[in-house]
C-alpha cells in the first residue's frame, strides 16, 4: 500500500486511523501482530530477550563502555545494588553466556561475550521485525522523524553511499 500523497511522516510510519476505517483488513493483520509478537518459544528466543531490568543496565554499560569492573559497573548504573548483587546479576550474565570476564591482578574485568556491532545489529534487526513490518523503509522514516534535526549535505551523502553499498552486497 502506498502513502497517499500529501500524507505525514507519522501517517506513513504508523498508519492513519482512517486507513483502518477504510481498510479492515489492515487492523486485523495489526491486531494479529501485536497479539501474536511476544508468543514465541521460549527455545527460540536468545538468552539476551529474557533479561531482567538490572541485567539489562549491565548489559547497556558493558556495551558502551566495552568493559569493567565490578566498582565501575556500580558507578554507572542508576540507584546502584549492592557489590554482592552486582556480582549475582555478573554471574547469572555468564551464565547465559552474554558476557566474559578476564583477570586484572586481584580483580574481574568484565566484557559482553558479542561485538557490540553484533548486538546492534541484532537489536535492529528485532525492532525493524516487530515494530515495522519487516519494512527497512518505514523504520528509516521514523529514525529521520525522531531525529527531529535537518540533515546536512555531508550526512546525505554519507547515508545515500550506505544505501549504495547495501545494494550492492544484496546482488
Amino acid at each position: 500500500m502506498h502513502p497517499a500523497k500529501g500524507a505525514t511522516a507519522r501517517q506513513v510510519v504508523l498508519g492513519d486511523a482512517a486507513d483502518t476505517a477504510r481498510n479492515p483488513a489492515a487492523l486485523d493483520f495489526w491486531a494479529v501482530v501485536l497479539k501474536y509478537q511476544h508468543m514465541t518459544k521460549r527455545a527460540e528466543r536468545a538468552p539476551a530477550d529474557d533479561l531482567s531490568r538490572r541485567e539489562r543496565q549491565v548489559m547497556d554499560i558493558l556495551h558502551r563502555q566495552g568493559e569493567s569492573t565490578v566498582a565501575e559497573i556500580m558507578q554507572t548504573m542508576p540507584d546502584p545494588p549492592t557489590y554482592s548483587a552486582v556480582r549475582s546479576i555478573l554471574r547469572i550474565l555468564g551464565e547465559k553466556k552474554l558476557i566474559s570476564h578476564k583477570e586484572d591482578g586481584p580483580r574481574y574485568v568484565y566484557f559482553p561475550a558479542r561485538p557490540t556491532e553484533k548486538a546492534r545489529e541484532d537489536v535492529l534487526e528485532h525492532v525493524v521485525t516487530t515494530y515495522f513490518a519487516g519494512s527497512t523503509e518505514q523504520a528509516m522514516t521514523a529514525l529521520l522523524r525522531l531525529s527531529d534535526t535537518n540533515l546536512s549535505e555531508a550526512d546525505i551523502e554519507r547515508l545515500r553511499d550506505t544505501i549504495r553499498r547495501a545494494r550492492r552486497s544484496e546482488k
